[in-house]
């Protein structure tokens, strides 16, 4: 016997295969900038490579820092000895020893060490602006995200209001009132806006899965917001950006630390030649059976030693040391040429960046006219075409010519807004913008 369902338990089903099937798109929260950028600091790749650089570096600094901490070791030298109790790999056999070694006066580690301090220093610059690199591609990839998708958009609306057309054109050529070349001509419009669509839509694929791999969210899932996109900073033509470039970007904080390091080495391998001074210490329990009685005063033998003193250096003829001197030399020379390199490739790109900020702001504002102008003039062909006084195809020359000039604007916009984050990046802005911590 078949169940009749009552007719309101029906609509929580059909809700529910609603919901099911809905595209996840439409039911995830968009994603902020903000967001975005967040996610992408703690997920990308750069981020943790620069991270475990900059911990390398830490490590090293300490390393040699440590070296003014006396190093224990334990362990023994068991042998048998016939005749004189020869040294078992420097030490006298014993059935357990302990050494102690540390620096004590030492003026070249000094200098090491300051460089390895520069060191960790430079690679944290460089995570800085590796930072920066993945805030600058998370930003650009957004926004242009942001641009393909209302591109789509308009092209959707583009692409119904041409297939119309074309069908109306279709029914003009069937009634004798146009040629078989209009037909031919408003199906290459609608195969035009299908290609800009398709490439609008593959662009827009590539991007989304670029953020998913810098954010780690699923591709299929990322929903936008333009209204999250902070507007950059107004630019001054006339101001002096350059010297704020050379003071906050890391990259050239990076090299005039990386050229310190390597003067402070060149001093470091310079006063190698100085003399210096080791903090040493021993203790060992000696053996009876390895004949230390017989070739000592019998009476004077004990056990248990221990030596603690100093050990004193004085280098006064090593060749070698004076070549190393020489590539030391030659790597601060180099390091410094590439500081002075970086200021300024740093101040020339800075200038650039800002005159190609104000040059695409005037380029957008001529964008911008040209498309007013574009719709003025759909306006005013609908207005004729009440009058009969144009045709179809004036009408769709018309909107052509304003989705052109829109499209225009779309881009010349994304190259301005291009320029302006490249800028934020070079003057050290770019994370508190991006973030919305300024």
């Amino acid at each position: 016997m078949r169940t009749r369902l009552r007719s309101g338990s029906g609509i929580p089903m059909l809700l529910l295969a609603m919901l099911l099937f809905l595209p996840a798109s439409s039911l995830a929260e968009p994603l902020t900038l903000r967001h975005a950028v967040e996610l992408a600091l703690k997920h990308a790749n750069g981020i943790a490579i620069s991270a475990a650089d900059e911990q390398h570096a830490s490590a090293a600094y300490r390393e040699l820092r440590n070296s003014y901490v006396p190093q224990l070791t334990a362990g023994a030298g068991i042998g048998w000895t016939d005749g004189f109790p020869l040294s078992l790999e420097g030490a006298a056999p014993s059935l357990f020893n302990v050494t102690a070694q540390s620096a004590l006066l030492n003026p070249a580690l000094g200098n090491f060490i300051h460089a390895a301090q520069s060191d960790a220093a430079v690679s944290a610059f460089r995570a800085k602006d590796q930072r920066n690199q993945v805030i600058q591609d998370v930003v650009l990839s957004y926004a242009e995200l942001v641009k393909w998708e209302h591109r789509l958009t308009q092209l959707h609306e583009a692409e119904s209001a041409e297939e119309k057309m074309a069908a109306a054109v279709a029914q003009r050529v069937q009634e004798g009132i146009d040629s078989a070349v209009e037909d031919t001509k408003a199906r290459l419009s609608v195969a035009r806006v299908h290609l800009r669509f398709t490439e609008a839509s593959g662009a827009a694929q590539v991007l989304r899965e670029r953020l998913s791999k810098l954010t780690g969210l699923p591709a299929l899932s990322m929903q936008v917001d333009p209204d999250s996109v902070p507007v950059p900073p107004a630019v001054n033509e006339d101001a002096d950006l350059s010297s704020k470039t050379t003071e906050a970007n890391p990259a050239v904080q990076a090299a005039v630390e990386h050229a310190r390091a390597q003067y402070l080495r060149e001093k470091g391998e310079k006063r190698s030649l100085w003399p210096s001074m080791d903090f040493a210490a021993q203790y060992a329990n000696l053996a009876t059976y390895n004949n230390y009685q017989k070739f000592y005063q019998p009476h004077s033998f004990q056990p248990n030693n221990v030596t603690i003193g100093v050990a004193l250096h004085f280098p006064f003829f090593n060749y070698a040391q004076h070549s190393r001197i020489q590539e030391a030399e030659a790597d601060a020379l180099k390091a410094r040429k590439q500081a002075d390199a970086a200021r300024n490739q740093a101040s020339e790109e800075t200038m650039r960046l800002q005159r190609s900020v104000t040059q695409m702001q005037a380029a957008r504002d001529v964008a911008e006219l040209e498309y007013e102008i574009a719709q003025k003039n759909v306006e005013a062909v609908q207005t004729r075409m009440e009058s009969s006084s144009a045709t179809l195809h004036d009408l769709d020359d018309a909107r052509t010519q304003a989705s052109e000039r829109l499209i225009s604007l779309q881009d010349v916009s994304f190259e301005l807004e291009r320029s302006q984050v490249a800028l934020l990046r070079a003057t050290g802005d770019l994370e508190a913008w991006a973030l919305g911590t300024k």
